[in-house]
């Protein structure tokens, strides 16, 4: 059986656009060659895995099992090539980043504007999802690295490095009856109305956990998916809510937010970067990851010295 990375790479183009004249363009070959391969690999395989269906070309139940492994085979032939034309040489080449939501706004921007100054030939993308999100990414080969608030997590696949902790504080107003208590008590919590974060968020997990580890239901008053929705909801109302201290600075030096320590809090988050156990490390994701531990290093220093709201 001759299952080459052309008739991968078709097969993964045919589920994306289902027509195979699209897929002769892409390819840069005759529609007549790619019907060719078509028949052709349905005979080595032995099973049917191509049908017409009102003017389009679909998979079959087997073509769709066929295009799981050849999503993964075409992007780690991707990755093999430029991992080794990039190995040797910072000049230029690519780097795919992926970040949970702290690391992507407070840490990143600052990491990728000093690499870039230093390496400007270099290009960087950076997709920002959920921590579990870009774990999937990983695995998938679809990002180099990722820079992630997490606990701390084991995956046969991935290979991560804690670079800080990420403490969760409990952000209110500055006009909160919170702000005249020097100490937080866990019960004070299930008195006040609470800002959850979304389901996907290692946050809201966290939180979840705590809760129930001190058996205090919290009055859910909204659910948001977005940091700086919540942050100007506190700001605004008497809610309260668990952020990262590092996402809340800047408010806390303007006088626009307070937080405390979230009271008998056992949980521990990092800001860890991560890879796949799978990737060969080039040159210009080693320098990448050195300038991140530069970065973690300055914001531990900042957290460290920094004083509460």
């Amino acid at each position: 059986m001759n299952l080459n990375l052309l008739k991968l790479q078709m097969i993964e183009l045919l589920e994306k656009h289902q027509k195979i004249t699209a897929v002769a363009d892409e390819l840069g070959l005759k529609q007549p060659t790619i019907t060719f391969h078509m028949k052709n690999l349905e005979q080595e395989l032995g099973v049917q895995l191509f049908e017409s269906r009102s003017g389009k070309t679909l998979l079959t139940d087997a073509g769709r099992s066929l295009h799981h492994y050849a999503v993964k085979i075409n992007a780690l032939a991707l990755e093999a090539e430029r991992v080794v034309r990039e190995f040797d040489e910072l000049g230029r080449g690519v780097l795919r980043v992926g970040a949970s939501y702290v690391p992507g706004t407070y840490m990143l921007p600052r990491v990728m504007t000093e690499f870039s100054r230093v390496y400007p030939r270099i290009s960087l993308q950076l997709e920002v999802k959920t921590a579990p999100v870009i774990k999937q990414l990983l695995l998938d080969h679809e990002i180099d690295i990722g820079v992630l608030s997490t606990e701390p997590f084991q995956l046969a696949s991935l290979v991560s490095e804690a670079l800080c902790e990420d403490e969760l504080v409990v952000i209110f107003s500055p006009q909160h009856r919170f702000a005249s208590l020097p100490e937080l008590e866990p019960s004070h919590l299930a008195e006040t109305p609470f800002l959850l974060h979304g389901l996907a968020s290692s946050t809201r997990q966290m939180t979840d956990r705590w809760a129930q580890s001190h058996g205090v239901h919290l009055y859910a008053q909204m659910e948001l998916d977005s940091l700086e929705a919540i942050k100007q909801v506190v700001m605004l109302g008497d809610c309260v809510s668990f952020v990262s201290r590092q996402a809340v600075r800047k408010e806390a030096e303007r006088g626009e937010l307070q937080y405390r320590p979230i009271p008998a809090n056992t949980f521990r988050r990092d800001i860890c970067c991560a890879f796949n156990a799978d990737r060969k490390h080039s040159a210009v994701l080693d320098q990448f990851i050195v300038h991140l531990r530069k970065e973690a290093s300055s914001l531990h220093e900042g957290i460290r010295t920094g004083e509460a709201g």
